[in-house]
């Protein structure tokens, strides 16, 4: 019956060549094997090999084992009393790193037991699928034999990678438009499940029409702006750039220029929520026109009333493409009483119309469209309010928040 010998205590370091599962594979054998010398043993030492074992039951398992030392040897090892070091030092076992172990990485810790003709070493931990381990005999470390020559025995090892499958994509991106001002304040990538925080700016490019990268084009930073769901990231190019008079703008110029042709790309290295990348990459081409400095002026907005007792849409047709999550968001409709009519919002024709959709059916009479003064074009302006403001001008009017009413009638 084999002894089982020494068992390491703390975590042990992930790893490892492809085999199938439920069989073992002999590796070659590293360096010529030499008798053993005649102060150990008059018995000529049979040249030793080092395999990997898997487990057949439990996949992520697997041993390894030395075999072709004398019989008079394992009785030898099985009478020791070495330490758990003494045995690493004749058998350990590695995580393989860029084609070598790791040398900063201590030999992985588990259980070394001497059987009828080999030495067997169980890793403490389950292995890594897609991590190669290398497993390092040396045999001039044998009770008795100082004086071999040969050279360790290695022999390397890797379970089947796990299959990832990568579903989640970049759904859409807004603005929607294929002609976009030149200070353009922000994009919102929406992606079709949750993806994962950090490094986002990593898999995040501006390109031009000639595929060189724009420097720097958005304001980065650490918190990042998702949705609680985390499927939609709100991307801001950065704002001293699109501002005049300020530092980078004057200096670097600014992120997008009119007239010319640009890509934002998203790399399919994009990692979501389960840890599989993207399932391909994703970009938006576009051109750039003339910047927007104009607020946005709910006067010049277009209403189309629905019909009494239907659930025909009332549609808003906007003279400019508005921010898609805004106006969303801060655009409702009220009856007479002033009560919240209940319904569905979505917009079309690139977030110039507007479309709203009842619960129920639209009772005969007057009603008003709300929009809350914060609502954004393209470029950031507010209703009664340029992006460009100075930043001390009108305090007190930027902090309250201000409704603009708009009614209509359903007949």
């Amino acid at each position: 019956m084999a002894r089982i010998l020494k068992r390491g205590a703390v975590p042990v370091a992930f790893g490892i060549l492809i085999i199938a599962i439920g069989a073992s594979i002999n590796f070659q054998s590293y360096g010529n094997a030499a008798a053993m010398s005649r102060e150990s043993y008059t018995t000529p030492q049979r040249s030793s090999s080092v395999r990997w074992v898997p487990d057949p039951v439990n996949t992520n398992r697997a041993a390894v084992e030395v075999s072709g030392l004398s019989a008079a040897l394992l009785q030898r090892l099985q009478k020791t009393d070495w330490e758990l070091t003494d045995w690493q030092a004749l058998l350990s076992v590695y995580v393989e790193t860029q084609g070598a172990a790791d040398r900063n990485l201590p030999a992985m810790l588990g259980s070394y037991s001497v059987r009828s003709d080999v030495i067997r070493f169980e890793p403490q931990f389950p292995l890594e699928p897609g991590i190669t381990y290398r497993a390092v005999f040396h045999p001039r470390k044998l009770p008795g034999e100082k004086k071999l020559r040969d050279a360790p025995v290695t022999a390397l090892f890797q379970l089947p990678p796990r299959k990832t499958v990568s579903t989640t994509e970049v759904s859409r991106i807004y603005p929607s438009a294929d002609l976009l001002p030149e200070n353009l304040l922000k994009f919102y990538v929406h992606f079709s499940a949750p993806m994962s925080r950090g490094r986002i700016y990593d898999h995040i490019h501006l390109r031009d029409s000639t595929g060189k990268e724009i420097e720097l084009p958005f304001l980065e930073i650490d918190e990042e702006l998702w949705n609680p769901e985390m499927t939609r990231l709100t991307l801001f190019i950065d704002p001293g750039r699109i501002k005049r008079g300020v530092l980078p703008l004057e200096e670097i110029g600014p992120a997008l220029e009119e007239g010319k042709s640009y890509a934002l790309v998203i790399d399919r290295e994009w990692i979501d929520a389960t840890g599989n990348p993207l399932k391909e990459s994703f970009q938006k081409v576009f051109k750039v026109g003339p910047p927007d400095r104009e607020p946005p002026d709910p006067a010049r907005w277009q209403i189309a009333s629905p019909k009494s007792y239907t659930r025909e849409p009332l549609t808003v047709v906007f003279p400019e493409p508005m921010d898609h999550a805004l106006a969303e968001r801060v655009i409702y409709v009220t009856n007479d009483a002033g009560a919240i009519v209940e319904g569905n919002i979505s917009l079309d024709t690139e977030e110039r119309r507007w479309i709203f959709v009842p619960g129920g059916p639209w009772p005969r009479g007057a009603y008003n469209l709300k929009i809350i003064s914060t609502i954004e074009d393209l470029a950031g302006n507010n209703i009664g309010k340029p992006f460009e403001v100075d930043v001390f001008d009108g305090v007190q009017r930027r902090l309250s928040t201000s409704t603009v009413k708009l009614p209509f009638e359903v007949r």
